[in-house]
């Protein structure tokens, strides 16, 4: 299967645009992997609190070289910065926040993602897989709304956007929302809707790497156009 790495759009870009759809005061936490990005880039104006489940409420961008705490870290063991008025806490109590409904929205990679919203994203299943769900089954269970951030297909050309997960899941139908490097797609009652598609990129394009029935939505935003 062909590579689209010439086309779409980059990391950055890919969490830039997630950051835009994260409503003023959210209350938000952040995968590890690509989701970590999204910190940098919220817009200007708009206040998103960022919680870690390691313990932090009001987290800020990675620091730059040399600036960090090796003592402020998230989740992943990156280093971070905190903003003011943010709050440290037992990882315990933090878990209490997600579990009790308090986190508004969740971004987080993906190993797959089926058309009905179901998630996997912590074992590929095989037997020498080693174990690493960490918090991620507690954030889809637990917070309000589910987005993904993931490249749109493996490193081998493999689709990511599947009819049926073929790995073990971290939570059923938990989905709502998932950006790719080639587009945005919302989880619908008929399939991946697009909504937008990353500059360059063709419905046609996406769909050929897209295993899961794709549809586009009422009204989805081409740059092609």
């Amino acid at each position: 299967m062909t590579t689209t790495q010439a086309l779409g759009w980059t990391r950055e870009q890919m969490a830039q645009r997630a950051a835009v759809d994260i409503p003023n005061g959210a209350y938000v936490n952040l995968g590890i992997g690509i989701p970590e990005l999204v910190a940098k880039y919220v817009p200007e104006g708009r206040e998103v609190i960022y919680h870690t489940e390691n313990g932090l409420l009001g987290m800020g961008p990675t620091p730059g070289p040399g600036e960090g705490d090796p003592e402020l870290i998230n989740a992943g063991k990156r280093q971070v910065t905190s903003i003011r008025g943010a709050a440290f806490f037992h990882h315990a109590d933090s878990f209490v926040m997600i579990r009790g409904g308090h986190i508004d929205l969740c971004v987080l990679g993906a190993m797959q993602v089926a058309q009905n919203g179901d998630l996997a994203n912590w074992s590929t299943g095989a037997p020498d897989a080693i174990p690493a769900v960490g918090g991620a089954m507690d954030l889809v269970a637990g917070v309000k709304t589910i987005h993904v951030i993931t490249q749109h297909t493996t490193k081998t050309g493999e689709p990511k956007l599947v009819a049926s997960c073929t790995y073990p899941l971290t939570g059923p139908g938990v989905v709502d929302r998932i950006y790719t490097d080639l587009a945005v797609i919302n989880v619908g009652p008929e399939g991946f809707h697009v909504m937008e598609l990353a500059p360059g990129v063709t419905f046609d394009f996406v769909k050929e790497r897209t295993e899961g029935n794709l549809v586009p939505a009422a009204s989805f935003v081409s740059e092609t156009e």
